[in-house]
Parts: structure tokens; C-alpha cells; sequence
């Protein structure tokens, strides 16, 4: 496993495992598996409905509490101070744990400043070792670093070969925040598994094409939370440390940036008003 230091220090994996849209009776079973196989970063969020199921895995897998790295995210709905406060409260009760790895606001809605306090409370207290923060664009990030006592630690955002944002990744390197990425594997869209130079590399390093498409994030110096419910897709996505792209193999994928996002950023309104609706 590789590692990347968080600026307050913290050590996380570099590759871990992402329980998004995972079903409730799914998600235990798939983090006992997923920890099986070796994975020690676990990604869920308030939203995703599933922080029990993690919590059960975590504490049945029998791994000692500090080898495992979790993260959670603080809903939008939750922001402000007072009701971020309780919210926190919440995950740790829903999780069954004394504290949380990595907390993150999860959307740059409502009073997130008062969100951000609260998590900072929460962080001088030891309840959260580390704090950050979700689909923080730019002007959103470099907002948040300015206002915040504690420097958020990540940004998580989407990443991957067609969506590589340089200018979020830019300023995360300005301002020591490292990143993270949600659906590292473009979610199976934009014809990942069949694009010829991905497949091409692939074939070159007798690899699976989704091995690449993964392989080049963690070379940037990213944190990816591939997502399966299948045990040998589990495996094969963390079987990332055998191999190494070249440099030529690296500015080719950098080719593939086409800036079109699979989910608005935030500061699209319809994006929002479907949140709000749903």
C-alpha cells in the first residue's frame, strides 16, 4: 500500500474503498470483503444512508481500530453550526465508533462556515482526526482556506482520465490540500473500457484497462476510491502497486482530459434544485 501526509501529519492510504450507492443489506458484506482483500481506506457519507453497515464491518473484521482509515461526510441539509454539531454526534453513533479518520463537508451549500466550526470543534476534541471538504471548486476552496483555523486536509471532486481539472488540481497544490477522487473510473461511462489508447497501454503492461485508468491517478499523486460490489473486481482494483507507467505513458492519458463533468459542479442551479427536490 502507498500513503499519502495529510498537512496536519495523518498518514491515509493512497487506494481505498468507496461504498457510494451500495445498498443497506449490501454494505456490510462488501466492506468485510473489501477489507479482506486488503483495502484499509473506507469512503461512506451520511448521504449515501449506509454509515451502519461500515460501522458493523469495522468493528467485526477483527483489524485493530487504528489500521483502518474511515471517512464520512456531513450532508448539506446538515449545515450550520448547531445542526452539524448534532450530525456529527450522529455518524459517530451510527458508526459505532469513538472517532472518524476523515470528516468532510460534503457540498459547498448553506452555512457551511458553521458546519466547518463545528467540525473544527469536533477536530480540537478528537472525535475527527482530520478535516475536509467535497466538490469545493476553486473559489470555494481557496474561500474555505482563507476562513477556516484549521486548513481543510483533502478535497474531494471528480477525477478521472476524462475529467482531469487542472485548475482544481492546481489550487489544491497552491494551498497543501491534497486530492481526492469519486469516480475514479469515470462510473463505466465515456466508453472507458474500450477507449484504444487506455486498451492499448493496458495490453503494453498486460493489465486490465480500469488497472491504468487507476494506475495513472495514484502517479498524480491522487487518492481514489474505486467502487464494486463484486469481490474479484474488488481485487483487481487493488492490485495497483506491480506496475509503472512511463512518462510518455503519462502525458499520453493527460491527452484524454475532455473537462466535461458526469455531475454538474456545484455551482450549477439545477444541479441544486434536484438535491433540494430529492
Amino acid at each position: 500500500m502507498e500513503y499519502v501526509t495529510l498537512n496536519n501529519g495523518i498518514k491515509m492510504p493512497q487506494l481505498g474503498f468507496g461504498v457510494y450507492q451500495i445498498s443497506v443489506p449490501e454494505t456490510e458484506r462488501c466492506v468485510n470483503q473489501a477489507l479482506e482483500i486488503g483495502y484499509r481506506l473506507l469512503d461512506t457519507a451520511q448521504f449515501y444512508g449506509n454509515e451502519e453497515g461500515v460501522g458493523r464491518a469495522i468493528r467485526h473484521s477483527g483489524l485493530p481500530r487504528q489500521e483502518i482509515f474511515l471517512t464520512t461526510k456531513l450532508w448539506f441539509t446538515e449545515s450550520g453550526y448547531e445542526r452539524a454539531r448534532a450530525a456529527i454526534a450522529s455518524s459517530l453513533e451510527k458508526l459505532g465508533l469513538d472517532y472518524i479518520d476523515l470528516f468532510l463537508i460534503h457540498q459547498p451549500y448553506g452555512d457551511y462556515y458553521g458546519a466547518y466550526r463545528a467540525l473544527e470543534e469536533a477536530y480540537r476534541e478528537g472525535t475527527v482526526k482530520a478535516l475536509g471538504v467535497s466538490n469545493f471548486y476553486p473559489d470555494r476552496l481557496i474561500d474555505i482556506c482563507h476562513f477556516a483555523q484549521v486548513k481543510p486536509a483533502l478535497n474531494q471532486i471528480e477525477l478521472h482520465v476524462f475529467q482531469q481539472q487542472p485548475s482544481s488540481m492546481e489550487t489544491m497544490r497552491r494551498y497543501g490540500v491534497q486530492p481526492e477522487a469519486w469516480g475514479p473510473l469515470a462510473r463505466g461511462r465515456r466508453d472507458l473500457f474500450t477507449n484504444p489508447l487506455l486498451n492499448q497501454i493496458a495490453q503494453r503492461h498486460g493489465r486490465p484497462v480500469s488497472q491504468i485508468a487507476l494506475r495513472y491517478l495514484l502517479q498524480l499523486g491522487v487518492v481514489i476510491i474505486p467502487k464494486s460490489t463484486h469481490p474479484e473486481r474488488m481485487a483487481e482494483n487493488f492490485d495497483l502497486f506491480g506496475f509503472q507507467l512511463d512518462e510518455s505513458e503519462m502525458q499520453a492519458l493527460a491527452t484524454l482530459n475532455e473537462g466535461d463533468y458526469l455531475a454538474p459542479p456545484p455551482s450549477r442551479t439545477e444541479h441544486v434544485l434536484n438535491l433540494i427536490r430529492n
